[in-house]
Formats: C-alpha cells, structure tokens, sequence
C-alpha cells in the first residue's frame, strides 16, 4: 500500500465531530481537523490575521480574529464571504497537503471538513462518514456554545447540507446522540474494518 485510506469526517454544526475526530486520535489513526487550522491561523501572530484585517477592517484584535465580529461582516453577505474564503482555503489546502505527506505511511487518516459536501470535496476522500444526532440535541449543544446566538446558528445551517442528504451521501454514519461508549465501539469497529481494508 503506497497511501493511506483517506477518511472524510463530516457533519452538521453540533453533530459531535470534533468528539469522535479525538476518539480516532485516540486510536492512533492520524486526523487533520480544518476547523482547528483555521483557529490556529487566525489565533494570536496567526499567518492570515493581517490579511482578514486588510479584507475586513476591525474584525481582528490582540487575540487574532474576533470570530463573532468577522461572522457579523460575513454571514448573510455571499460577496464577503467569497472573500474570507479566498483568503482561508488556499492556507488549509497547504496544511493539509502537508499533514497527508507526513503521514504516507499510515493505513488510515481521517480529514475533518465540516463542509465537505456543500464546498464539493468529496474527490479529496476516498469513504465519507457522517456523524449525525437527533436535531433537538444538535439545538442544545450548538446553543451551549458562549459565541453562539439564535441568528447566528441559522445562519449556519442555512449554509450547510440537511443532515437527511449528508446521511444518503455517506458510507458510514454514526449517531452521536446516543451514550458515548455506544459511539467509542462503532468508532473502533470502524477503525478495524477501514485499517485492515
């Protein structure tokens, strides 16, 4: 085998992807969280602050981005967030390019791409796995979050695929609503069957 199994890990906001993306580091399959990326490179001294200041004058700060003022200057505005995207993807693309070259050897990475879907990356994986809970669960925790708002969590999930369509378009799904332990099994059983492919 001269490359690994490409995994994509997708899901709506609030399905529980980043718990199970740190149940398959846990495993020791290696995993490429985009959304991590982006913190990092918009975090303090991150390599694109100056350029979302440049675009979007205010929305950044001692502490990087101001991730609710750059959201207030984007969401609902398509032109302004061609722009962000434009300035963000091309960075991620290069992360990302590295982490699969760091890890050529492995039998299985997992790339978790929230938009995987809705951006058209489905060529960039070779299995899609969509991690999915009840919506009642999925209000709660999205509204749980301290930067989260009413407006804001729909603004979102008009943006994102209905869940209903990224489940038929998956290989796998995992339900994320139900106990942990139920979630950490189906994620081992998943790891074998995928590493030993």
């Amino acid at each position: 085998m001269n490359r690994p199994l490409v995994l994509g890990l997708t899901g709506s906001i609030g399905m529980g992807k980043s718990t199970v993306a740190a149940m398959f580091e846990r495993l020791g399959v290696p995993v490429f969280d985009a959304d991590a990326e982006v913190r990092r490179l918009q975090g303090p001294g991150g390599a694109l602050v100056p350029a979302i200041e440049r675009e979007f004058p205010g929305a950044t700060g001692e502490r990087g981005v101001d991730r609710i003022a750059l959201g207030a200057k984007v969401f609902g505005d398509p032109a302004a967030l061609a722009q962000l995207e434009a300035i963000v993807h091309p960075a991620v693309r290069e992360a990302r390019a590295a982490f699969l070259r760091d890890h050529a050897g492995a039998p299985l990475v997992v790339l978790d791409i929230p938009l995987l879907f809705e951006k058209d990356r489905v060529r960039e994986v070779d299995k899609i796995l969509v991690v999915s809970a009840p919506a009642g669960v999925q209000r709660a925790r999205v509204l749980a979050r301290a930067d989260m708002t009413e407006q804001l969590f729909a603004a979102i999930l008009e943006r994102q695929m209905p869940d209903a369509e990224k489940r038929a378009r998956a290989d796998f799904t995992i339900d994320t609503g139900r106990p942990l332990a139920d979630t950490e099994a189906e994620v081992a059983a998943l790891v074998d069957k995928l590493a030993l492919r």
